[in-house]
């Protein structure tokens, strides 16, 4: 018999601190370039095409003796039914017994640790002198997008966030984000003024970061739109098929991943490379490699440059650890003995 924690969604809301995952995400980020993780294959199936999916992430974390997955479940009619439409659950193993260590709610957890990937690829590949942020799309992930970047890049004065679904949904997103930020989030200095815009294209050439954070299986932003030296946080594609921005942005701009196999299979270099207009070679490197002195980030202000995070178990399962250690610490969560 074993005993392991179970956190609710309640609970890793209470604990995760922005700053705390942040810094857990670059570790995870560190760790992998220096060899001390695995991502093992992702597992993705169509139980309905558009109707309902799943797919499973998982992988190992040597330094900190741990392995585990996260299924992330859609079905869209749950809706009907009074249920969340996207599912999410993280299980976390003791590496060197196999036994498991917790269970938790996975939706505050995925929506934080990739809040704070786009931050991080921003802060580390964006011109130092960006004062202008757009979101594209205005779902639950971009909030943390936002919060994370500004956190990150507190120089940003003006935020942009464009919706291709909802102009309601952008207009509602902004008008709501100053308090989130302060109430939520605990931002009590941020300056940055946010605004629903219809014009993507005059957005796109104000922009000096962009976040996608979409399904979007057509490029949403255009090549001739964007200025030189803009950097790209893609978020959204990570199934194959994805892409939110136009292939011909990557020809002759830098390029990140956070798993670069698992980039080229589902991520938003899938396309470019299997155009011929990206060519694996032509990847800089992954994302921790920045982080690790392997590689130099930006390399000059009218450089394009991309991170494409596809998102791996690593950071849900190091951010996971991160809640059932602060939760043994607070006195919060169940126990189950199995």
């Amino acid at each position: 018999m074993f005993t392991l924690r179970v956190l609710s969604r309640e609970v890793t809301e209470k604990v995760l601190k922005l700053s705390d995952v942040i810094s857990t995400v670059e570790e995870v980020y560190r760790l992998k370039a220096m060899g001390e993780t695995a991502v093992f294959p992702l597992v993705f199936h169509e139980f309905e095409p558009g109707v309902a999916d799943m797919d499973i992430k998982s992988g190992w974390l040597k330094g900190s003796d741990i392995f585990g997955l996260k299924v992330v479940s859609w079905f869209g009619e749950n809706t009907k039914k009074d249920l969340p439409a996207l599912i999410g659950t993280v299980l976390v193993m003791d590496a060197k017994t196999g036994v498991p260590q917790g269970i938790l709610d996975g939706s505050h957890i995925t929506g934080i640790r990739t809040g704070a990937a786009g931050a991080i690829g921003a802060k580390l590949l964006a011109r130092k002198d960006s004062k202008s942020l757009m979101v594209v799309g205005a779902g639950h992930v971009a909030t943390f997008q936002v919060a994370a970047t500004l956190t990150q890049l507190p120089d940003i004065e003006k935020v942009y966030v464009y919706d291709a679904l909802s102009q309601e949904n952008a207009e509602r997103f902004a008008a709501s984000m100053p308090e989130v930020l302060t109430e939520t989030f605990e931002m009590k200095d941020c300056r940055a003024v946010f605004e629903a815009v219809t014009d993507l294209p005059a957005a796109t050439r104000d922009s000096d970061i962009i976040i996608t954070v979409t399904p979007s299986k057509e490029p949403i932003i255009r090549k001739e739109w964007v200025k030189p030296g803009t950097h790209f946080s893609c978020i959204g594609a990570d199934m194959s098929g994805k892409e939110e921005i136009d292939a011909e942005i990557f020809d002759g701009a830098r390029v990140f991943t956070d798993d670069t196999p698992q980039c080229i299979n589902v991520g938003e270099i899938e396309i470019p490379i299997k155009k011929g207009i990206l060519k694996a070679e032509d990847i800089a490197g992954e994302i921790g490699e920045i982080l690790t002195g392997k590689t130099c980030g930006r390399e000059s202000d009218e450089q394009i440059t991309v991170f494409d995070a596809t998102g791996t178990a690593l950071l849900d399962l190091l951010t996971a650890k991160l809640a059932l250690s602060k939760a043994l610490e607070q006195g919060l969560g169940e126990t189950v003995n199995l």
